[in-house]
């Protein structure tokens, strides 16, 4: 009888250890691939110049999924070792709370969820997996952790002081790479507006109205009615601006950033994405909306993966870049990888002198590159995350 009850137990054990243990991995490896195509050829002007740049990314989804930031991986776009190795000073982390079954750019409802089974088979904590809050948080501690286990090689980074701290270690020739907390879509309030504090309180600096659906603060540009800011969103806009939360117009609906940009009162960002001009998908920015975003002071992330850029080659993220620097000026212009976002692409971050070396490609100046890769970013955070009564608008 024992034997007969000991078996499917261990059948059942195995599954499991199969399910919790195996699981996570495959589907992310399924889902964070590098295209295999060649690099483009480096030159030693651009490695040398490479060295020489405070390189920003404005957005990765590396805190979704179940490994270890500080070890590098066989799997997925970015770790430590690798941002190291692509002379990255400033990463921001978002969290992804909830996606759509069937996720794609042009019609997506709220009523399904593919990452409540991620974080079941993930084992995180229980509380992360009814609360779109408890998941946020819960990737403000996993950040935290990486940050006190890397024996100073990782630094979060949350307000003017410990970014200037950052980079003036880094200029010494021994810095960290900083971290800084970002929210994609803000369905994580879970309706209540004293959530934001929450967030704030935990390191979160920028965050996304909407993701991938409509919810209560804004409509999505890949919802289904694709509506403008709610009166809840409005009262949002508001609390991040005097919380010193930078608002991020990534995947927001055409209407709500119709809205939103000529009344907020600090600048932008679009973190993650592209412009219709050399990718018409509807995931990009039109040209109307690129100077919209300028007007604020904001800046315009370039992603590297087919949906912003119609391709994985960094020729065409430089040629992207280059339609914004020619529109509204190079100071609006920066990087927004969608690392580990459920994306394809052709280099990970441990090689993003592909990038510098494209825009030289494009004729763009040192100077312009300085901006491009780290400078602008720097400029909008560093005045973005001061709370509203500790700086002085224009």
């Amino acid at each position: 009888m024992r034997k007969r009850v000991w078996v499917p137990l261990a059948a059942l054990a195995l599954g499991a250890v199969g399910f919790f243990g195996i699981a996570p991995g495959y589907v992310e490896a399924g889902m964070n691939k590098i295209d295999g195509q060649p690099g483009i050829p480096v030159s030693a002007e651009a490695k040398a110049l490479h060295q020489t740049l405070q390189i920003v990314d404005l957005h990765s989804d590396t805190l979704m999924w179940r490994r270890d930031l500080l070890k590098a991986a066989d799997r997925g776009h970015e770790d430590l070792p690798r941002l190291q190795a692509g002379n990255v000073a400033l990463q921001l982390f978002s969290s992804v709370t909830k996606t759509p079954r069937g996720q794609n750019y042009d019609g997506n409802s709220g009523e399904t969820d593919n990452i409540t089974p991620l974080v079941i088979a993930q084992l995180q904590p229980v509380r992360t997996w009814f609360s779109l809050t408890e998941r946020s948080l819960f990737h403000g501690e996993k950040l935290d952790r990486a940050v006190a286990n890397s024996g100073g090689k990782l630094a979060k980074v949350s307000d003017p002081a410990s970014l200037d701290a950052l980079l003036g270690a880094r200029q010494a020739g021994k810095g960290p790479v900083g971290a800084m907390l970002t929210i994609e879509g803000l369905q994580s309030l879970g309706g209540q507006l004293a959530n934001l504090d929450k967030l704030h309180a935990a390191g979160f600096r920028m965050a996304s109205l909407s993701h991938f659906f409509d919810n209560d603060i804004a409509g999505s540009m890949h919802g289904v009615k694709k509506g403008g800011i709610t009166p809840l969103g409005w009262q949002v806009v508001a609390r991040m601006e005097e919380l010193g939360i930078i608002i991020d117009i990534a995947h927001l609906s055409h209407q709500g950033v119709a809205e939103l940009l000529p009344k907020v009162r600090r600048p932008v960002v679009s973190s993650h994405g592209g412009v219709q001009a050399t990718c018409k998908t509807n995931r990009n920015l039109s040209d109307d909306e690129i100077r919209a975003v300028a007007k604020t002071g904001g800046i315009v992330g370039i992603g590297y993966w087919d949906g912003a850029i119609c391709d994985t080659s960094p020729r065409a993220a430089a040629k992207a870049m280059k339609h914004v620097r020619d529109l509204v000026g190079i100071s609006h212009v920066a990087l927004g990888s969608d690392y580990d976002g459920a994306t394809t692409v052709r280099f990970d971050t441990s090689g993003l002198v592909q990038v510098t070396q494209a825009l030289l490609d494009e004729g763009f100046t040192p100077d312009e590159i300085r901006a491009v890769m780290g400078g602008n970013a720097l400029r909008v955070i560093r005045a973005g995350i001061m709370p509203l009564n500790e700086t002085t608008l224009p």
